[in-house]
């Protein structure tokens, strides 16, 4: 039997801005493409626009030649472009595959909110604050001074706030995590680890420590358990058997409604060695299975994202 899959991390649109001969449709360089999404039985993917270092300075320009990449590669290869609850419905309906997206780092915004309402006028949903390191908002979690926001960053918070736009903690420092947190709590707006794992049991940077973990949980957001093998294990060889014991530490902390997945595929060079790419996800969608409950996985694999997004997107109504 088949499940519905969400993944909500990856980086096809960056890779396809550093080579426009890519194609969405079928292209084995592509770990995320159309073909492999219908192997794979992923209905829902979020597509990050991450800005390349490659690229020089962060401007707003490589933004927008995203989306447009977005529009016209992805959506017209026959992905539905969901902005609302009713897309989504509507989608899930027809079983037409669908794709969401993400800013990941807000350096391209040039600290210009009016850049992030234009963004959201064209379709992003969801903002991933920083990259690893610092810019005008606040600070990555490898940046070394470990700070939080900046005034500017907190009016960012603010404008997304107000706009709708989901907040997404995986490259935000410690302090920054905190601070978001403080302000999710009086505004009642859980934030997103997009692809983020258990720090207790692979003990990575950018992976999420257990007092980060509950409090994603008390605010009813989601984690998007992600497959870079380096965040999964410190091993030279990773296999999908590996993610369990962050399911299983996430579920201790009473998070198994708060799980979701966040490949990062497109993003990584390396993969784990049975889940190279989407059209794998029926594999990891089986060993769960064995494992765990069906509506757990179930949960995991779509019901969870899926419920936050019904909650959390626009409705047109």
């Amino acid at each position: 039997m088949a499940y519905k899959i969400v993944d909500f991390h990856c980086d096809v649109l960056s890779k396809m801005q550093m080579d426009h001969n890519l194609d969405f449709t079928r292209d084995p360089r592509l770990d995320v493409n159309l073909e492999r999404m219908g192997q794979g039985g992923v209905e829902l993917q979020c597509f990050a626009i991450y800005l390349s270092e490659k690229l020089g300075k962060p401007q707003f320009g490589y933004i927008l030649d995203q989306i447009d990449l977005f529009r016209q590669k992805v959506v017209r290869s026959g992905l539905a472009a969901i902005t609302t609850v009713e897309e989504l419905d509507k989608a899930e309906k027809a079983g037409q595959p669908g794709g969401l997206l993400s800013v990941e780092g807000a350096d391209g915004l040039e600290a210009n909110l009016h850049y992030l309402k234009l963004c959201y006028e064209r379709g992003v949903r969801c903002l991933g604050l920083t990259w690893n390191f610092a810019n005008w908002a606040a600070d990555g979690i490898l940046e070394p001074q470990g700070g939080g926001f900046t005034p500017q960053g907190v009016e960012l918070v603010q404008a997304c706030h107000q706009l709708g736009i989901i907040l997404d903690v995986s490259h935000l420092s410690v302090k920054g995590f905190w601070e978001l947190a403080e302000v999710a709590e009086e505004a009642g707006k859980p934030f997103i680890a997009s692809h983020s794992n258990a720090y207790r049991v692979c003990p990575h940077a950018r992976n999420l420590r257990d007092d980060q973990i509950r409090e994603i949980i008390a605010l009813d957001g989601r984690i998007g358990i992600t497959f870079v093998p380096w965040f999964v294990k410190k091993a030279p060889v990773v296999t999908s058997s590996d993610i369990l014991p962050h399911l299983e530490h996430i579920c201790s902390l009473g998070g198994e409604r708060s799980i979701m997945f966040g490949s990062d595929f497109d993003g990584i060079e390396s993969h784990i060695e049975d889940l190279r790419h989407v059209g794998q996800y029926a594999n990891l969608a089986e060993l769960l299975l064995r494992h765990y409950p069906e509506d757990l996985v179930k949960g995991w694999l779509s019901g969870n994202v899926l419920s936050f997004l019904r909650t959390w997107l626009p409705q047109t109504k």
